[in-house]
């Protein structure tokens, strides 16, 4: 699809758009530079031709190799969770995905690193990030199991796969009293957790039941 058509389809979409908003605050989102980060970042951009019309939905949709766009009401929770002890330099993304998480957090913070194990998916969010005009992103192809050491620490850490505990590996690339937001559990039974590094290891805060797919190591 080309960059006419995208603001075509934005265009159009403004007042669906504005409505995706108006239910976030409604499901509890409160940060209102969370939700402008939302609102001025075009999700249909990040998803297939086909499935632009239900971009702005408040639902999970595939894009493609087994994954998935995260629901927007995740995206802008984990964000605002991730956000909440104040403003951060440095963020961490586990798994690029499609992109647009990664485009929610470079509106927010001053520098995004993203690591994506699928590499036709990260060719595809590198190519959606630059037609945004976001110069703040570096991405990597590479194993998110084991983060990005050669830039840490970081303050912040983002994790959109679910691994079955909370992996040390990326604890020890925080910052002191950075924090790192992420969903834990086997099969249906994850926890949406966040992680706040300590002098002695971390403090850990249990928050709600989330549904995504399984943090995977190895390159694709």
């Amino acid at each position: 699809m080309s960059g006419l058509q995208h603001r075509g389809i934005g265009m159009t979409s403004e007042r669906t758009r504005e409505r995706l908003i108006h239910r976030l605050r409604r499901e509890g989102i409160r940060d209102v530079s969370v939700l402008n980060a939302l609102r001025s970042t075009p999700r249909h951009i990040f998803v297939d031709e086909a499935l632009a019309s239900r971009a702005y939905e408040n639902t999970a949709l595939p894009i493609g190799h087994a994954q998935t766009i995260s629901q927007p009401y995740i995206v802008a929770r984990m964000t605002e969770l991730l956000m909440a002890g104040g403003p951060l330099d440095t963020v961490l993304e586990i798994g690029t995905g499609s992109g647009y998480q990664t485009a929610v957090l470079a509106r927010l913070v001053s520098r995004v690193y993203t690591v994506e194990r699928i590499e036709s998916l990260q060719q595809q969010a590198r190519r959606r990030c630059r037609e945004l005009g976001l110069r703040n992103i570096r991405m990597r192809y590479s194993d998110g199991t084991v983060g990005l050491p050669e830039y840490a620490p970081f303050d912040g850490i983002l994790v959109t796969a679910a691994p079955e505990g909370i992996p040390r590996v990326l604890i020890e690339q925080l910052k002191p009293g950075g924090r790192m937001v992420l969903p834990i559990g086997a099969g249906k039974e994850q926890v949406l957790v966040r992680v706040t590094r300590t002098a002695g290891g971390y403090d850990k805060e249990l928050l709600e039941r989330v549904s995504f797919v399984p943090l995977l190591g190895g390159l694709q």
